[in-house]
């Protein structure tokens, strides 16, 4: 499989995006609560991309856009439509562990941990639908290297 450029880049700024806004989203939860960060950030978001579906929509054209509505040919299962749930628990999550002595570099490196070790497993199972990827050698050595540096990221501040 080969990982185009622009692939790479984009989820790199998403994980920018996902780190500052954990920051954020827990900067808010010191002045409020850890759920209504998590109401306002998803709020806000939600807001967000209304307006950015609106305007790619009246910019582009339809059969063009990756980030429109496609015509899928079968049903969406109902499981799809709950992703919010888990972006929620996540805001909530990380605002408490934040501003907990893990601090945000422990956190990030924690969800990341968790959302790699989700994902390689995730991949060899199929869920969600998602195409079945075996489990390598490679997967489990980079969950390693991922947890050394999570207990570095832990414990390496002395």
């Amino acid at each position: 499989m080969k990982a185009y450029p622009v692939n790479l880049i984009l989820a790199l700024g998403g994980g920018v995006a996902l780190a500052s806004m954990i920051a954020v989203n827990s900067q808010l939860a010191v002045y409020s609560s850890p759920l209504l960060a998590s109401w306002v950030a998803h709020g806000i978001g939600a807001v967000t991309s209304l307006a950015v579906l609106m305007l790619i929509n009246g910019l582009v054209d339809a059969k063009q856009s990756a980030l429109l509505p496609s015509k899928k040919p079968f049903k969406t299962p109902i499981w799809a439509y709950f992703g919010g749930i888990l972006g929620a628990l996540t805001v909530i999550l990380a605002a408490v562990t934040v501003n907990s002595p893990l601090g945000l570099s422990g956190s990030i490196a924690f969800i990341m941990a968790g959302q790699v070790l989700f994902g390689v497993v995730s991949d060899a199972f199929g869920l969600f639908g998602l195409t079945k990827r075996p489990m390598t050698f490679r997967d489990c050595f980079a969950l390693m290297l991922m947890a050394a540096g999570c207990l570095l990221t832990l414990f390496g501040r002395g």
